[in-house]
């Protein structure tokens, strides 16, 4: 059905589209057993304390408002991530601020962090329990005098509701975020952070999602940083501002983070950087290109444990997840390995 839509879809801009989308899945339209697979045991997956059904999850920025994470987990996604959720609630950018190079199978987006604010969100998921694996992606807002008291209250607001938290300090839209890659910017935030949950009695995974733009010098020192500081995960990678030479897109030069096929290659090699560095002592989450089976393999032969997609998603549609697991489990079989956490790093 989505092949029948999408040229309607595509005539739109692309955030009208996305509107409604979200419109779409909060009537909640899909059986959950149309996006079951055959074998997708092969797919289980313990990660973070917790049993994936499957890796495939939904990357932050598409539902940012918490409103329909339960119709996404429908579609067969092995866990969904909300936000980037603020204290309070923002407009984010001027229109327009998302922009489809389909040339490219790509995005470009300046959103800013547009969401309906902590009280809203939280109040949403309270009503609305989850049904599935739920992560909660959190960020400062973009007048905020103290970001890093922004993160504090997002932890604060939902460590008792998420099954994690991600701290996102990597999106190139929101300015001086990127600031906390600094080894001592970084390890004060967490040593707040840290502070909450100790406070609170709380075991919640801190996950962290990273800039492919950072310089790889700067890899051991975050990793380093990580492990020694409890970080549960980390999130390779948020979009990019660099890699737009080769794009056949007139839009390539619209400022905001680039997603989607020409991030794959990009999120890979950091994925096998990091997983180096981490040496099997803290999970990672691959993002960047995800679109298909292929794509998926080569970021977990790479090293990451989990995957999510977001562009992919807007390109293949609300079969994308089921597509993926199902390509997947071909790639596995084809490769004599009976169980997706075989396959971690066994690329590198």
């Amino acid at each position: 059905m989505f092949s029948i839509f999408r040229p309607f879809l595509f005539n739109l801009d692309p955030e009208t589209a996305h509107n409604l989308a979200i419109k779409s899945l909060k009537l909640n339209p899909f059986p959950g057993k149309m996006f079951e697979v055959e074998d997708e045991q092969m797919l289980n997956i313990k990660v973070l304390g917790k049993n994936f059904p499957n890796p495939i999850g939904l990357a932050a920025g598409f539902d940012k408002s918490a409103e329909v994470y339960n119709s996404l987990l429908k579609l067969g996604f092995g866990f969904v991530e909300v936000g980037t959720v603020t204290p309070l609630k923002q407009y984010g950018n001027p229109k327009p601020r998302i922009f489809r190079l389909e040339d490219d199978q790509a995005l470009i987006n300046r959103l800013g962090f547009n969401n309906d604010g902590i009280e809203e969100i939280k109040d949403r998921i309270i009503s609305d329990k989850k049904k599935g694996i739920l992560g909660v992606n959190i960020g400062p807002n973009k007048e905020s005098q103290n970001q890093k008291k922004d993160f504090c209250l997002g932890l604060e607001n939902f460590f008792d509701i998420a099954d994690y938290i991600t701290v996102n300090i990597s999106s190139p839209n929101t300015e001086g975020l990127r600031d906390f890659h600094d080894q001592e910017k970084l390890i004060d935030l967490i040593t707040e952070l840290n502070k909450i949950k100790k406070d609170n009695k709380t075991n919640i995974p801190l996950l962290l999602k990273i800039s492919p733009d950072i310089n790889n010098s700067h890899i051991p020192e975050i990793a380093n940083v990580a492990i020694k500081n409890n970080i549960s995960a980390i999130i390779l990678t948020n979009t990019t501002n660099a890699n737009r030479d080769d794009l056949k897109s007139e839009l390539r030069k619209e400022e905001g983070g680039l997603s989607g096929d020409p991030l794959h290659q990009i999120s890979t090699n950091m994925i096998k950087k990091f997983y180096k560095e981490l040496n099997n002592k803290i999970p990672i989450i691959g993002v960047g290109g995800v679109n298909s089976g292929k794509t998926a393999y080569e970021k977990i032969i790479a090293g990451a444990s989990l995957l999510q997609l977001y562009t992919g998603f807007v390109y293949r549609g609300p079969s994308a997840a089921k597509d993926i697991k199902k390509e997947l489990i071909q790639i596995l079989k084809s490769e004599g390995i009976n169980n997706i956490e075989d396959a971690i790093g066994k690329g590198i």
